[in-house]
C-alpha cells in the first residue's frame, strides 16, 4: 500500500513547476522562468507519474470539485490545514478528513487501473529502516 500523502507531496512539487494542467494553467506561459524556485531540493515525481496522478485528479474533479480544490491548495499551493480551515469555513478535523477522502479516491483510481508508479520504488527505499549496529564499549 502506498503512502498517498508522500506521493501527492511529490506530485505537488512536480505540479507547482508548471507541468500540470488539471483544468487550467497554474502559471501563465513564459512566466514560470521568472518565479523563484521555492521548492528547490524537494523530491519530485517523474512526468509519467505526474500524468497518471493528473488523470486521477481529473476524475476527482468530475466527482467532487471541492475535494479536488482542497488537494490542489494543500499539495500544490502548500496551504496549511489551519489556512484551509478558515478558507473553507469548516473545522480543522473536517478539512483533514476531506483531504484523506480525496487521497483515498486518488489511490483508488490508481489501484483500479493497476498503475504502478515509478516513485513507489523510491518511496519504499526511503521508508525502509536499516538496523543500527550498536557497538559495545568495553
Amino acid at each position: 500500500m502506498r503512502d498517498m500523502s508522500q506521493v501527492l507531496e511529490r506530485w505537488g512539487v512536480w505540479a507547482a513547476s508548471g507541468k500540470t494542467n488539471v483544468g487550467y494553467p497554474r502559471i501563465a506561459a513564459g512566466l514560470s522562468r521568472l518565479l523563484p524556485a521555492s521548492r528547490a531540493g524537494k523530491p519530485s515525481c517523474c512526468d509519467d507519474d505526474g500524468m497518471f496522478i493528473n488523470e486521477a485528479m481529473i476524475r476527482l474533479f468530475k466527482s467532487d470539485e471541492h475535494l479536488c480544490a482542497l488537494v490542489e491548495w494543500y499539495y500544490i499551493d502548500r496551504l496549511p490545514l489551519r489556512a484551509l480551515e478558515k478558507k473553507c469555513g469548516v473545522s480543522y478535523n473536517t478539512v483533514s478528513l476531506r483531504i484523506q477522502k480525496a487521497e483515498s479516491f486518488i489511490d483508488g483510481c490508481l489501484s483500479a487501473l493497476n498503475i504502478t508508479l515509478e516513485m513507489d520504488r523510491e518511496c519504499k527505499k526511503e521508508n525502509i529502516v536499516t538496523p543500527v549496529m550498536k557497538r559495545v564499549v568495553s
